[in-house]
């Protein structure tokens, strides 16, 4: 069972530590960016141009992709219209969809920004770096703007998870966001990793935003046959062979479990609603993240949720519904 408490009432029941410990205005209330702001850059399967610009958006849109090559369609970042997980998460509204959209989502996740629209002309989100720091750095250009509603947070009850083989995801209860994540690959470099983290907007810039996505190269002949990694490179992946990285260093010892916290973070915003929980996976990809958005989204729908507000003058609405 899941519940959604506005984050007044989860501050003045004691809930959330953290906040009670170290007011922030931003806490407590949704946010956007201050001014539109641009950028460009290649798509990473596609390996096409993409011109991407953020604006900002009343209170309760929540994050709007908007494809201006295809006359305006939006395409909400919600889990039910997640199409393909394949080295990639891909909403599709209808025949236009959008891809890659995992580190771009996980920025505004990470910062807690509530309500943006996303305006590109090629149906995919730029790679830039391979991480979410060039996002980041035009979040922070753009200034953050805090917005007059609430921002509510999903109180996970009663544990959620998932399994598929001997990869499994799960979600507990927490009085803060906080991630523990374990991968394997059977690569010297990598063979096993596990990190914790809690995730607030300062460890989301400094520890998670930097890390780059990966790949075999053993991987890359196949993928491009399929028409993936068109637009892959050392400028924007770590690439490994047998034995050793092709780039030039690691931005952390431990880059890839890191990067796989930044896969999570853009899928399991899918599901609407920032998180007071823990979140366990074992060796976890787009498949299981996004399953587990939709998990808690069909919590959500079917009323296992509450929303409570002392307020007399706001009168409580689900955003993102």
């Amino acid at each position: 069972m899941t519940q959604i408490l506005p984050i007044n009432d989860v501050f003045m029941s004691g809930t959330i530590l953290a906040v009670r410990n170290s007011w922030r205005s931003d806490l407590y209330y949704q946010q956007t960016i201050e001014k539109e702001i641009s950028c460009v850059g290649i798509g990473l399967h596609s390996g096409n141009k993409v011109n991407m610009r953020l604006l900002p958006a009343p209170p309760d849109t929540g994050i709007i992709f908007r494809r201006v090559d295809k006359g305006g369609i939006e395409i909400p970042a919600k889990a039910l219209l997640v199409q393909k997980v394949d080295f990639a998460t891909s909403l599709s509204r209808g025949e236009t969809s959008v891809k890659t959209v995992e580190h771009l989502l996980a920025t505004f996740y990470g910062l807690q920004i509530d309500n943006v629209y996303v305006e590109l002309d090629s149906p995919e989100v730029p790679i830039m770096d391979g991480s979410a720091a060039s996002f980041v750095f035009l979040v922070e250009e753009a200034g953050i703007k805090i917005q007059e509603k609430p921002r509510f947070y999903l109180n996970i009850l009663t544990p959620l998870e998932h399994k598929e083989g001997d990869k499994f995801i799960k979600v507990v209860p927490a009085n803060e966001l906080r991630i523990t994540y374990y991968v394997y690959y059977n690569h010297a470099l990598i063979s096993e990793q596990t990190l914790t983290l809690p995730i607030t907007p300062e460890v989301f810039k400094d520890q998670i935003a930097p890390a780059r996505t990966f790949g075999f190269l053993y991987e890359v002949e196949y993928l491009r046959k399929v028409g993936l990694t068109l637009g892959g490179s050392k400028d924007n992946a770590i690439v490994l062979d047998e034995s050793k990285i092709l780039n030039d260093h690691l931005r952390f010892p431990n880059e890839f479990v890191r990067h796989k916290m930044l896969d999570l973070l853009g899928d399991l915003s899918l599901c609407g609603f920032q998180m007071k929980a823990h979140i366990y996976v074992h060796k976890g990809g787009h498949s299981l993240h996004t399953k587990m958005a939709q998990i808690i989204k069909e919590n959500i729908n079917s009323q296992q949720t509450t929303l409570l507000d002392d307020s007399p003058s706001y009168q409580a609405t689900q955003p993102f519904a």
